[in-house]
């Protein structure tokens, strides 16, 4: 039976009221900061300074982005970063889900061991100074390895996924397909994995921004600058417009302090809109992936 809002009680009138002012209000909490980074980019440096920039631009001005597109380091950071990007999430799925779909099995004895020392990494590790003596021993220095091959498997994103193969799919499905001589290797290619879009998508996309934000590693172990991410071209620019704008001298571009902030608030845009362009075609499954283990079945 279909009631209408004049039929409720105040109570529940009242109480759904505050759930939707509520929930305009952590929505205009998290998007108003986004909003406001776009328009400043846009904006007079000045006005943003001030505080006359709030809701709409004033002064629209591209400066900021023709400046950071132009300079010939932004190409080779992107380029760069979509190889380290797609290459290294590549990577991270091929390990991964093999290797939680073999913790998932219970008949598969050593799994408790294995899996106890999997997250033992996520407590302990050597120390930074150990850490670039191996990679410097075993030739990841200043290699684009270096970004792909220690994060081959992370953890956290390693449980996720043995929890969904545990939880959906069922042994039943496997006992049927083992009485038709289905072994494991193509029980996994051929039903687990067209199965696991949901899992698939949110490890995928945890890797995605995993290795586009990855900054630490470019700057520790990489001293070529060809080979420098994203992330790393971009501080590079905002440290010499900042140089510049403070009257410390000019290191490569700067470009005063009058247009220092569009061009911080351009390289954060520059910087994330990649990852914002691709979620909304994963949120469909990002959505139910999320919940993976909350409940059985």
């Amino acid at each position: 039976m279909n009631l209408s809002l004049t039929n409720k009680p105040k109570s529940d009138l009242l109480f759904n009221l505050a759930i939707i002012i509520l929930c305009l209000s952590i929505f205009l909490i998290v998007v108003y900061p986004l909003f406001f980074v776009v328009i400043a980019s846009i904006s007079d440096s000045n006005m943003v300074s001030k505080g006359l920039v709030t809701l709409f631009p004033r002064n629209i001005s591209f400066f900021g982005f023709e400046k950071i597109l132009q300079d010939a380091r932004i190409w080779t950071g992107y380029r760069n970063t979509l190889i380290y990007t797609l290459g290294g999430t590549a990577v991270n799925l091929i390990f991964t889900l093999p290797a939680a779909f073999a913790l998932s099995r219970k008949e598969f004895k050593p799994r408790k061991l294995l899996m106890f020392l999997f997250t033992f990494t996520m407590f302990f590790n050597g120390g930074l100074i150990p850490t670039y003596l191996l990679y410097r021993d075993v030739g990841l220095i200043d290699s684009m390895w270096v970004f792909i091959i220690p994060s081959a498997v992370n953890v956290y994103n390693l449980i996720i996924a043995r929890s969904f193969f545990e939880t959906s799919i069922p042994d039943s499905l496997y006992e049927a397909a083992a009485l038709d001589g289905c072994s494991y290797a193509k029980f996994f290619v051929t039903v687990a994995l067209p199965l696991s879009k949901a899992v698939i998508s949110v490890v995928g996309l945890y890797y995605l921004v995993q290795h586009w934000n990855d900054f630490f590693t470019g700057l520790v172990f990489i001293r070529d600058y060809e080979k420098q991410p994203l992330q790393i071209v971009l501080r590079d620019i905002l440290l010499s417009n900042q140089a510049s704008a403070g009257g410390a001298g000019t290191l490569g571009d700067g470009y005063g302090q009058q247009y220092a902030d569009q061009i911080k608030y351009g390289a954060i845009i520059v910087s994330t809109l990649p990852i914002l362009v691709i979620y909304p075609f994963l949120q469909k499954y990002f959505d139910k992936g999320v919940m993976i283990g909350a409940m059985k079945g």
